[in-house]
This record gives structure tokens, C-alpha cells and sequence, in this order.
């Protein structure tokens, strides 16, 4: 797809009506890196798989895709520049694994297109789907906390040494790096604060970025973003950011996000996009899940139809959630496109 800057307003909405309304987001990364064998005791988290098992995480998108997905998110939420030199990596090769992710990303989605030829012609093809559609790449930028690998996403709070300035410097190059990667949108994710937002929202400016953008935010209350800011004020940030083609939220638990897409639609007019995760609660300190906090992927899936009644537009899962989650949200957005054909 190519994106002349001009046409990034009817981008997203573009490629909705070609996904029949509501597109499908990809579920969590990191989970299914492990199940698939990694080993993820790192700062680093996903983002050392880029150097250590690119394999893995291309079956991981692989498996999203056939699962339903419409867009699938790099595996670049924790690849910073910053984080990789701290491991030793020059300037060049942590540039060139930033690059990586997306060219993994692009290469499972040429894998399935080709899959997609090969395919079944009567659709059996074990549980799989493979149906030629537009699939996007989206490049993930995780937020200044997520280099910090301290939880501090969680919270927002960096402190006063952390301003506008020193937050755009830090994103600075890796968002210049994503643009010209070949994928189609940024995505900015699990964004805990206001300043954060705004700073992402300048750098889209200042640098001439040519490809369009996703703000999501996270949430603990079901009010506010993470770090105390109005969710309000940090969606108005994206409502008036011409790069923007999608404001929402993800990494919240599912029980919230009702009363957060009807907050969101007070102030913008963008597809709004939700990728919660499974419920589960995180142990900071332990840096692992709470067993059995969530909810099933049938409960999850019940909530999917309510949401896009009210509004959502892109939805997906984020951490815990896994291929079978999106499969379940396949299949229900596709009884629900199946029911509103047979009542007209």
C-alpha cells in the first residue's frame, strides 16, 4: 500500500470497509514467543528474539494471521536503540534489528498470501483461515517505560527529569527507523501519560513522517490513563494530530473498556481501537502473571460484540491473550456481519 501523506485521513477508514467494518488485531507476543520455545529473561523481552530466533517470531505472526487477524504488530515494542547499545549492540546493528522486525512481519505476511494461493478452495484447511485480505503491518514503539523494564508503563510516572524534549529525543530516530521500514503504520502502545502522547504526537510533525500512526493508551481504573492523566485530555492529544488514523486502548483489563471507548468518543472522531489483555493481573515485583485472574476466551469474546455496538472499530488481545482468542473474535465478528446481511 502506498501512503501519501495526503490520504492518511481516509487510510484507516480505507481499509475498514475493505475488512468489512471492523478489522482484527493480533493478540500477545511474548506468551507465544515462550510457547514456541523462547526464552524471554531479558530486558529485552521480545525484542531479543529478533536476534535470537527471528523464526519464532514469524511463526508467532503466522499463526495470528491464520487465527484472523488483519493487522499484525512488530516485535519491536521493546527494541530501543537506547536498550540495545546498552547490551554492547553499535548504533548500526541496533538500527538494523529495528528494521528486522518489520521485515519479519512482512515476510509471514508473504508466507500466508502464499498459503492463502495454496489453500483448500473449500475452505478445509485445519482450522486455519485463509482468505486473501489486506493485512497491515504495524511497527510497535513501546513507551519510555518499557525501555526502562522497571514497570514504569504501569504507572506513568518518570519523574520531572523526564520532559517533552527528553522523551522526543529518546523516540526520536526509532520512529524516523519504523517509518522507512516498509510498514504501514506506527503503532504507539500501552502509552501511560499525556506527555508521552504529545511528545510522539510533535515527532510525527517535526520529522515529516510519511506513513499514518495509532495511539493507544492503558488504564487501571477505567477512567483515567495509568499515570492519573484524563484519558479525555490524552485522546484529544490524537484528535488533533493529522497523522493519527486510530485512538484507543490495550493492555487494560477487559472489564473496563465499555465505559472507556464511550469516554474516548467524546473527543474524537477516529476509529477508536481496543486490544485489551486477558484479565490477568502482573506482579511487578515477581515479573510474572497471577495464575487464573483472567477470563476465558469465551467470556472475552462476549464482550467483543458490545464494544463494536458502541464504537470500537480494530480489536484484538494484548498480553495473555493468544491465537485462540483472536480466532474466537473471527468468528464472532463473522456471525455478526453474517446476522446484519440476513436482517436486510
Amino acid at each position: 500500500m502506498s501512503h501519501p501523506a495526503a490520504n492518511t485521513s481516509s487510510f484507516m477508514t480505507d481499509f475498514l470497509r475493505q475488512a468489512g467494518g471492523v478489522a482484527i488485531l493480533d493478540g500477545g507476543l511474548a506468551t507465544e514467543l515462550e510457547r514456541h520455545g523462547a526464552d524471554l529473561n531479558d530486558p529485552l523481552w521480545s525484542a531479543k528474539c529478533l536476534l535470537t530466533s527471528p523464526h519464532l517470531v514469524r511463526a508467532v505472526h503466522l499463526d495470528y494471521l491464520e487465527a484472523g487477524a488483519d493487522i499484525i504488530i512488530t516485535a519491536s515494542y521493546q527494541a530501543t536503540i537506547q536498550g540495545f547499545e546498552a547490551k554492547g549492540f553499535s548504533r548500526g546493528d541496533s538500527e538494523a534489528l529495528l528494521r528486522k522486525s518489520v521485515e519479519i512481519a512482512c515476510e509471514a505476511r508473504d508466507i500466508y498470501h502464499g498459503r492463502c494461493r495454496e489453500g483448500s478452495p473449500d475452505g478445509n484447511n485445519d482450522g486455519r483461515v485463509l482468505k486473501h485480505r489486506s493485512i497491515l503491518v504495524a511497527a510497535s514503539v513501546g513507551s519510555y517505560g518499557a525501555y526502562l523494564a522497571d514497570g514504569s508503563e504501569y504507572s506513568g510516572n518518570y519523574g520531572d527529569a523526564i520532559t517533552l524534549e527528553t522523551l522526543k529525543d529518546f523516540h526520536r530516530r526509532r520512529v524516523q527507523i519504523l517509518a522507512e521500514s516498509g510498514a504501514d503504520l506506527i503503532a504507539f502502545e500501552t502509552i501511560p501519560n499525556r506527555v508521552e502522547a504529545q511528545a510522539y504526537a510533535e515527532l510525527l510533525e517535526e520529522e515529516d513522517i510519511k506513513i499514518p500512526a495509532w495511539f493507544s493508551f492503558n488504564s487501571k481504573d477505567g477512567i483515567n490513563v495509568v499515570s492519573g492523566d484524563s484519558l479525555l485530555e490524552c485522546a484529544s492529544v490524537v484528535q488533533s494530530c493529522k497523522n493519527a488514523v486510530a485512538v484507543g486502548i490495550n493492555c487494560t483489563p477487559p472489564r473496563f473498556i465499555h465505559g472507556l471507548i464511550l469516554s474516548i468518543k467524546k473527543v474524537t472522531t477516529k476509529p477508536i481501537l481496543i486490544y485489551p489483555n486477558s484479565g490477568e493481573s502482573y506482579d511487578g515485583d515477581r515479573k510474572e502473571w497471577v495464575q487464573n485472574t483472567g477470563i476465558s476466551d469465551q467470556d472475552f469474546v462476549s464482550y467483543v460484540n458490545k464494544w463494536c455496538e458502541i464504537g470500537a472499530a480494530l480489536v484484538g488481545g494484548c498480553c495473555r491473550t493468544t491465537p485462540h482468542t483472536i480466532r474466537a473474535i473471527y468468528e464472532t465478528l463473522s456471525n455478526r456481519s453474517a446476522a446484519s446481511l440476513s436482517s436486510q
